[in-house]
């Protein structure tokens, strides 16, 4: 009965961000939409995806909140990554067909950790083919289906911790942060050939978004047993704090908000500006020593 009414409950419009723990087996996207509508939100917004095979921290932002998932999404991120030597997939992972095999299974500890040190750092990465990225308006995963292989070109991106967890008979456990764009599947690809031998994926779990913690995460179940999701509901400006606070004057936010720009001598390039009221207004950016300018209001519609 209790569900019943909650589901009838009208609420309105959501601002902020819910981090949210993916369950294995739907996509990102699937997932936010099944948060959107336990808490009744108009719009809705994650902010990095994850493969239906994986589970674990997914931010998802509602309203003017949706605004700054772009911050997030280019965010470092990290995992902790199981990897199964001695077989490898189509996919990179546990959902793919494997299409080769490889008569090591096994290595030592110092051998991992020699190979997960030679892959730090800034690296070269090819994409999968089986990933989202498009190649003359198809995405690769499409052309993949079809058993097509493309050339893809090789990115840079930054393995900033690649470290040993756990090493068993059956498996072996990372733990990873990395840039933004990194395929982990990949990485381990890449790690089983450091060493002679082939790997898949088995297993992936992130536990880190640029700020944001798994520590805070709840699972979809658990956020529709809350009476009130608001108790969950971080206020936007929580993805921001890497960037100091420049509190305003009445006449410095109108200022602002209309385009213009205010004389402040600034330590820092980018800061949250709050108004008078106390009320987050968006992203300040000094453009010309002195001078401060709005980068990017947050709120549809501001009232002094």
């Amino acid at each position: 009965m209790a569900n019943h009414t909650s589901a009838k409950r009208k609420y309105p419009d959501v601002h902020g961000i819910i981090l949210l723990n993916k369950p294995k087996g739907i996509s990102s996207n699937l997932a936010l939409q099944k948060l959107r509508h336990l808490i009744k939100a108009k719009k809705a917004g994650h902010t990095g995806n994850l493969d239906p095979m994986a589970t674990g921290l997914l931010p998802c932002c509602f309203g003017d909140a949706t605004k700054v998932a772009h911050l997030l999404i280019n965010s470092d991120k990290t995992y902790l990554a199981r990897c199964v030597l001695g077989s490898q997939t189509d996919t990179g992972d546990a959902t793919g067909q494997v299409v080769q095999t490889a008569e090591k299974q096994r290595a030592s500890d110092t051998e991992i950790k020699q190979a997960c040190q030679s892959l730090t750092g800034e690296i070269e990465q090819i994409p999968p083919m089986y990933s989202a990225l498009h190649h003359n308006g198809q995405r690769l995963y499409d052309l993949a289906r079809q058993g097509k292989t493309v050339e893809r070109p090789a990115r840079k991106v930054t393995i900033h911790e690649f470290s040993l967890v756990e090493n068993t008979p059956e498996h072996i456990d990372f733990e990873i942060k990395v840039s933004k764009g990194t395929y982990i599947r990949t990485l381990l690809e890449d790690f089983a050939k450091a060493m002679g031998t082939v790997a898949h994926m088995s297993a992936l779990h992130r536990t880190q978004t640029g700020i944001f913690s798994g520590d805070d995460m709840l699972t979809l179940e658990a956020i529709g047993q809350l009476d009130d999701f608001n108790s969950v509901l971080m206020p936007m400006q929580d993805a921001l704090i890497e960037y100091p606070r420049l509190d305003l004057s009445q006449q410095q936010t109108q200022d602002l908000i209309h385009g213009k720009t205010v004389q402040y001598t600034a330590e820092q390039d980018t800061y949250c500006l709050y108004d008078h009221h106390n009320k987050f207004l968006g992203l300040g950016v000094i453009k010309e020593p002195g001078i401060l300018k709005v980068q990017k209001l947050f709120l549809k519609s501001y009232s002094a």
